[in-house]
């Protein structure tokens, strides 16, 4: 656009250097018609000066008045630049701060389930225990929560997590109901009363046999015992 400016003003100009010239020219034959000489004509005063003049201060303004467009062009773009670049920077710093919050978060779950897992480990052994603390202790020692999950079908579905349950016919015994219940004497020698052996005997044998407790699971599903 300056470009084109320059070269209107060169134009303007230019006509204006003609005009004059015609100007003159016209001067000249007219002094020359009227009787006078050639020279004398040539030397009469013209409007030349004020064409010159008055062409170029127009030319000036409107320069002038195409800069002005332009910076305010200009001013505009990098208003618009701005507010693009804070609106990015707001939502980065938002997204920042949510991803620190979940993490905060997520690593205080841990720390509280980890909290629960170690209590119910290392919690000594009572006279008697209530489903929810069975539960917690399953939870705790079988650690993944799939592999629990299953687990969980099967105890729910054998003794309804009551580690003293008893079959009267068959004798089996505990939340795993054992056969003969004796059998998880090889973790402990408590295994009548104590929960924990119960489920680290039903642990290791589903793993034993099934892989895991979620292979013992689906052998359940399909045979209605495992």
């Amino acid at each position: 656009m300056l470009e084109g400016n320059r070269v209107s003003r060169i134009s303007v100009r230019g006509f204006a250097v003609v005009s004059a010239t015609a100007v003159t020219t016209v001067g000249a034959v007219v002094g020359v018609a009227a009787g006078e000489t050639p020279a004398t004509a040539a030397a009469q005063p013209v409007d030349a000066t004020t064409v010159l003049a008055d062409i170029p201060a127009g030319a000036e303004v409107q320069q002038a008045s195409l800069t002005q467009q332009v910076q305010a062009q200009s001013d505009a773009a990098d208003a618009t630049a701005r507010k693009t670049v804070e609106e990015t920077a707001r939502k980065a710093a938002a997204k920042a701060a949510a991803a620190k919050k979940k993490a905060a978060d997520e690593a205080a779950e841990a720390a509280k389930a980890a909290a629960a897992k170690k209590k119910a480990l290392e919690a000594p052994v009572q006279a008697s225990y209530t489903v929810a603390e069975v539960q917690a202790m399953a939870e705790a020692i079988i650690g993944d929560e799939t592999q629990f999950q299953c687990f969980s079908n099967i105890v729910t579905r054998e003794s309804g997590w009551r580690y003293t349950a008893t079959n009267a016919s068959s004798g089996a015994y505990g939340l795993m109901q054992a056969l003969p219940g004796s059998k998880m004497s090889s973790v402990g020698d408590d295994w009548r009363t104590n929960p924990k052996t119960q489920i680290k005997w039903g642990l290791n044998y589903m793993n034993s046999r099934y892989d895991s407790p979620c292979g013992a699971w689906s052998f359940w599903q399909a045979n209605h015992w495992y």
